[in-house]
């Protein structure tokens, strides 16, 4: 027995009115809202960032090139996950789409039965997802800092004559006197040995 999960704010894009209809009617009965409808052609990160949706629900017969641009834009601005029906079963078409965020990519269409599994697995794989993309871009940026840090630290061990321990030690000194990061008082040495030179 599948748990309940709550209830989703879906957008739908469908490229068929009829389609889309059983789509909401099947999704509304399983207690879910459908707060934005679209069809391929509409400008979807305008209405992702309208509506903020829990989840996008994709179904057409195969994504384009033009509905995969826009995934990656989404993905890009608005993170959100993507579970896509189609019957396109061919392999770069699917490499394709979940390079540009697709979360989930359903071949053969929508059975009643299969649905909550796989909006609770995309959920799922994207909060996963997240949390691995949020840690990358966390240790980007501390060794990011840890650069720029050494980088202001040889500047001052050159221009004062000192070691590596006590260059460091004023570097800490002077940010504390001046309530600022250590990273930033590092950009502002730099930035004045650029001008400098």
């Amino acid at each position: 027995m599948i748990k309940e999960i709550r209830q989703l704010n879906i957008m739908l894009i469908d490229e068929l009115p009829e389609r889309s209809m059983a789509m909401e009617k099947l999704l509304t009965n399983l207690g879910h809202k459908i707060i934005a409808r679209a069809s391929a052609g509409e400008d979807l990160t305008v209405l992702v960032n309208r509506y903020l949706p829990d989840i996008i629900i994709v179904d057409m017969d195969s994504p384009d090139r033009d509905m995969l641009e826009q995934m990656q834009s989404i993905n890009s601005d608005h993170p959100r996950p993507v579970v896509m029906f189609t019957n396109d079963d061919d392999s770069q078409t699917i490499q394709k789409a979940v390079k540009a965020g697709v979360t989930a990519y359903i071949v053969d269409g929508l059975q009643p039965q299969r649905v909550m599994p796989i909006l609770e697995t995309a959920i799922a794989r994207f909060k996963e997802y997240q949390s691995i993309r949020n840690e990358l871009e966390k240790t980007r940026n501390t060794l990011e800092e840890r650069k720029l840090i050494a980088r202001a630290k040889s500047i001052v061990m050159k221009q004062s004559k000192y070691d590596e321990e006590t260059a460091h030690k004023s570097m800490q000194k002077i940010a504390m006197s001046r309530n600022m990061k250590l990273v930033d008082l590092a950009r502002s040495i730099i930035a004045a040995a650029e001008l400098l030179k």
